[in-house]
């Protein structure tokens, strides 16, 4: 193939901008969450998105609980703020006092929460590349999570991901088939802004690990190899235009 052929593939500079675009500038949001409903065309959208994600063994695990109900949302705060107790006590001296500041959650202020589910049968006791691996069904489900966050990031949405609870309770609270995985309950709304930096980032909890000390070559834990030094300094200067929401050199 040809280098013309080649540059067909590729998006026109503001399309690719504006994809990398979605991907530096989505957060975790919590506490920004505005009452404005979502449109529905805009909330087709969203979950068409999250539908096109890749799945293995084409197995589209997914489904979309939408929940709108202010008695419903309060019923799965009240089992957020049990497992949060919980977590609180997990964590000791000055981690435990940020933990306890941090706001984790939008669930009863974000117009709609969204929780993805996995079903494990829906394509039957043996598919295709999950043979081997049986979790590949739950990371499939997962790709629809970034897909839809990211959509809902080019939308002007904001998205919050709440990992807190137990399991059991969102299945009894929603509902849900014994066999029916939740995989990840998003509040999503309108937003009065968005962070520069991820929240746990500005607060002090985790910095981001630089991407040059994550890349090895070849083998697990060697830190070079054939070309080695010059994709660490260009993967540098990438982070840093991302965490600075520079736009890529491209060539």
């Amino acid at each position: 193939m040809n280098n013309a052929a080649q540059a067909n593939h590729h998006f026109a500079d503001d399309a690719r901008d504006a994809v990398y675009q979605a991907i530096f500038s989505r957060r975790d949001v919590r506490g920004q969450f505005l009452p404005d409903p979502i449109p529905d065309e805009v909330l087709a959208r969203i979950l068409t998105a999250a539908h096109f994600a890749p799945s293995v063994g084409y197995m589209q695990p997914w489904s979309f609980v939408l929940i709108r109900d202010a008695a419903v949302k309060q019923r799965i705060h009240a089992a957020f703020a049990e497992a949060n107790a919980e977590a609180l006590q997990m964590f000791e001296g000055e981690k435990r006092e940020i933990y306890r500041e941090l706001k984790l959650e939008g669930i009863v202020e974000s117009p709609v929460n969204i929780l993805i589910t996995c079903d494990r049968d829906r394509a039957g006791p043996v598919v295709i590349g999950r043979t081997h691996i049986k979790a590949m069904d739950i990371y499939s489900a997962v790709c629809a999570v970034q897909n839809l966050w990211l959509a809902a990031r080019s939308e002007g949405l904001g998205v919050g991901w709440v990992s807190i609870f137990h399991q059991a309770a969102l299945k009894e609270i929603l509902g849900l088939p014994e066999r029916i995985i939740p995989i990840a309950y998003l509040c999503l709304g309108q937003v009065s802004h968005f962070y520069d930096k991820p929240e746990l980032e500005a607060a002090g909890w985790r910095p981001r690990l630089p991407l040059d000390e994550l890349v090895y070559f070849e083998q697990w834990g060697q830190n070079d190899g054939e070309g080695s030094e010059a994709l660490k300094a260009v993967l540098r200067e990438a982070q840093d235009a991302a965490a600075t929401h520079r736009r890529f050199a491209i060539k």
